[in-house]
């Protein structure tokens, strides 16, 4: 019925809120993991930990100290995924109150007990040693650092890394895999299309499923997120089937957020500044995370400090989220000012049950 599925949406925007994930073995209420196995696809090391009441979680070990920033010579493409910008993104995503992103916390993990003795995976198996400095270290199989070169080592069998809550079964709930229109080239030389036609945006409004609903939308929330965080590397993105275009967007894999904080990536806000389009929503929670009271480096901060691998960012990370809100801002303004208020901002609060909710009001002449 309409209401069963207005209810099943509405739980699903929320749903991430209550898993729990655990952080440390043998603590009071937490499971110790149980055989571990590499995740197949992808470019990097990622593996699949199993607890034991076989709850499943995404674990991505620690590549970078938190001081380190990507070199500047690095291709967006072969950045390091960073497990801190998986914990970040996540605290990120519910401070702007999008809560896409499934739950992810840090966790400290006994490379010895708690992967090569219980893995039943021997490819991964296989690629651990002992280093010089009688530390543990793996590499494991993947298409970019998966070498003894690139290799992950422990302290000395102790490494940091990212749990992130497995999404339910494909079997109970389907997801679509979107291309995403704003992707890049991945290529050293080549551009994609949205990088010389300043008129891209155009293009993708007339194009399903951006010419109705929320989805356009829904992009725009997507770029703030990722500007905020720094974050080039999103060529697609997932939604739950069930609901068609009536879904929202799962902000998966944020692990190559956070690299630089000495720089902001213009360059990720193209689509906002192409289409000037944003939630009334996400309008005032930028706003209201820009005044001083509630700034959104302090609100970050105190919600980082509460995963058991604080601290998760250094300040100069904190401080560029802060700079980059306000580029965010001004170009919302810029927009506003040459399209007018109400073609720029789509009023999300008062959406009446049963209407088009994609907004094609005039634009300032």
């Amino acid at each position: 019925s309409r209401l069963v599925f207005d209810v099943e949406k509405a739980c699903l925007y929320y749903v991430f809120e209550f898993f729990f994930i655990p952080t440390g073995c043998g603590a009071s209420g937490v499971l110790c993991l149980t055989p571990t196995a590499m995740k197949s696809g992808g470019t990097q090391l990622k593996l699949i930990m199993t607890f034991q009441n076989y709850g499943q979680a995404l674990f991505k070990p620690m590549k970078q100290t938190r001081e380190q920033e990507t070199p500047p010579d690095f291709f967006y493409f072969s950045d390091f995924e960073r497990h801190n910008a998986e914990i970040a993104a996540f605290h990120l995503d519910k401070i702007l109150d999008f809560r896409r992103v499934p739950p992810v916390a840090g966790r400290l993990v006994n490379m010895t007990k708690e992967i090569r003795d219980v893995t039943r995976d021997k490819k991964l198996w296989r690629t651990f040693f002992i280093s010089p400095a009688n530390n543990v270290c793996f590499y494991g199989e993947c298409s970019y650092y998966c070498s003894t070169e690139h290799a992950l080592c422990g302290k000395p069998d102790q490494i940091e890394g990212s749990l992130a809550a497995f999404l339910p079964d494909l079997a109970l709930a389907k997801r679509k895999t979107w291309r995403n229109p704003w992707r890049r080239s991945y290529h050293k030389r080549k551009k994609a299309e949205w990088e010389v036609d300043p008129d891209y945006c155009e293009e993708v409004k007339q194009t399903p499923p951006y010419d109705s609903g929320t989805r356009l939308l829904d992009i725009m929330d997507m770029t703030i997120f990722d500007f905020l965080m720094g974050n080039m590397d999103r060529h697609h993105y997932e939604t739950f089937e069930k609901f068609g275009n009536e879904t929202f967007i799962i902000h998966l894999d944020n692990g190559r957020g956070f690299g630089k904080h000495s720089h902001d990536e213009i360059s990720i806000l193209v689509p906002l500044t192409q289409c000037c389009r944003v939630k009334k929503s996400t309008h005032l929670r930028l706003q209201l995370l820009a005044k001083e009271e509630y700034k959104l480096s302090m609100l970050m901060a105190e919600s980082l400090v509460r995963d058991r691998l604080s601290p998760i960012l250094i300040q100069p990370h904190l401080d560029a989220m802060d700079r980059r809100l306000r580029q965010v801002l001004n170009v919302l303004s810029g927009c506003i000012e040459k399209e007018g208020y109400g073609y720029v901002v789509e009023d999300d609060l008062r959406v009446e049950r049963g209407t088009d909710h994609f907004h094609t009001g005039p634009r300032r002449r």
